[in-house]
């Protein structure tokens, strides 16, 4: 099930239980996933983009192989709040996915994500190559812990 909103998704998950977060590109897709308690969001790898069900098997054995209990998709819109093609990609990617599997998947809105992670790479003195690794999975992680954040505070 797809859920616009964090905060109905947040009804549909069970209290506890690791989430992933996808930074989808043209070319990869970063992946960072939580903790069991939904508290830290960690990068762990970047899918290279080939058919969408090849795309779609490398993130459910992910999800499989660390009982995941839900996905979170960066929304990329414009900076006036607007969805452009981009969007429209990620939405239809999450409504291929879900026919694939039972796993709640959310939004949350992407803007400046791979800002933010490429400011963190180059404060913590990352090379251009490593940046160039990373960047995809280091934007997931921004986007699973603002969406993490989010869930936590809804819990209070």
């Amino acid at each position: 099930m797809i859920f616009e909103d964090i905060t109905d998704m947040a009804a549909a998950l069970p209290p506890m239980g690791a989430l992933a977060g996808l930074d989808l590109g043209t070319k990869t897709i970063g992946v960072a996933v939580s903790d069991g308690m939904r508290q830290v969001a960690s990068p762990i790898t970047t899918i290279r983009r080939e058919k969408f069900t090849l795309d779609a098997a490398a993130l459910l054995k992910i999800a499989a192989d660390r009982g995941l209990t839900g996905l979170i998709l960066g929304l990329p819109r414009n900076m006036d709040g607007s969805e452009g093609p981009r969007a429209q990609s990620t939405r239809a990617f999450a409504r291929n996915l879900s026919r694939l599997t039972d796993l709640p998947i959310g939004y949350w809105d992407e803007r400046l994500s791979t800002v933010a992670a490429e400011r963190a790479l180059l404060e913590g003195d990352t090379s251009r190559k490593r940046r160039a690794e990373v960047i995809d999975q280091v934007a997931a992680g921004y986007i699973l812990q603002g969406a993490l954040d989010r869930l936590s505070y809804l819990a209070r």
